[in-house]
């Protein structure tokens, strides 16, 4: 079976400035990744590339079996499912949550084509799972945060993706917000649907469900592999240039500066 994602020596520069350098990366089937890395470590360019929104300056990418540079990009990006919070200004404010879920089964940023019923029973049905049955009509600019954030999520769910991407997805949710949607991560992850990568440079972020970690600084890998090999006081603290003892508690990885 083809990995889901595979990355020969990518490089992506911008205005003389090298943002990738030398990436090798391979997702494979079952597999779920967490991207950690300081700002600007390259994490969210990334994942542009690994969803079919970014070309790189070099090297080769295959996503979901389709080679760039001789697949369509258009129908690749709607085999992905994306969630964050960059997410939230492109969106409609004055629509429901119900019809900006509904917007994920063709990837638009707003409701712009005809649905069935069906369509919007489904969105309800996603939205209800994630405690969101009192407020899933009332227009996507009076949620909270937290609530917005799972209206991505049911959203980006909604098409079933191959690929589910969560970046930096947990950004200012407060504690119950992010472990409720943390909660409903794991879930996509022990169903076996879609593969995850999760983007983040807070380790308390990382659900439980992750399997795999890779490890960006200033571009470039510094350690990929396991989540429990990966993830370690040694490499986080090389990762943010400050000393780092790690920590983990029922499948969870913490961290605390030294």
């Amino acid at each position: 079976m083809d990995p889901l994602i595979d990355m020969v020596g990518v490089h992506l520069r911008r205005n003389g400035k090298e943002i990738l350098g030398g990436i090798d990366w391979r997702m494979n089937h079952g597999e779920h990744w967490v991207v950690i890395g300081a700002n600007g470590s390259g994490k969210t360019t990334l994942l542009q590339i690994a969803g079919g929104t970014l070309f790189p300056t070099a090297g080769a990418v295959t996503v979901l079996g389709g080679r760039f540079g001789s697949t369509d990009l258009f129908r690749l990006r709607r085999r992905v499912g994306w969630v964050s919070s960059a997410l939230q200004a492109r969106l409609p404010l004055m629509e429901t949550a119900v019809e900006i879920a509904v917007s994920g089964l063709k990837a638009t940023f707003g409701l712009v084509y005809e649905h069935s019923d069906r369509d919007r029973e489904l969105a309800e049905e996603k939205l209800a799972r994630l405690g969101l049955a009192d407020r899933m009509h009332a227009p996507f600019g009076t949620l909270s945060q937290g609530e917005q954030q799972k209206t991505l999520f049911a959203r980006s769910m909604l098409a079933k993706p191959e690929l589910l991407v969560l970046d930096e997805a947990c950004s200012g949710l407060d504690l119950p917000a992010r472990e409720s949607f943390l909660k409903a991560v794991d879930g996509v992850m022990a169903a076996g649907g879609a593969g995850v990568i999760m983007v983040t440079h807070h380790v308390e972020e990382t659900p439980a469900g992750i399997t795999h970690a890779l490890i960006l600084k200033e571009g470039r890998i510094l350690a990929s592999g396991s989540a429990e090999e990966t993830i370690t006081s040694p490499t986080l603290s090389e990762a943010f240039d400050i000393g780092v003892a790690v920590e983990r508690r029922h499948g969870r990885f913490y961290a605390r500066a030294l």
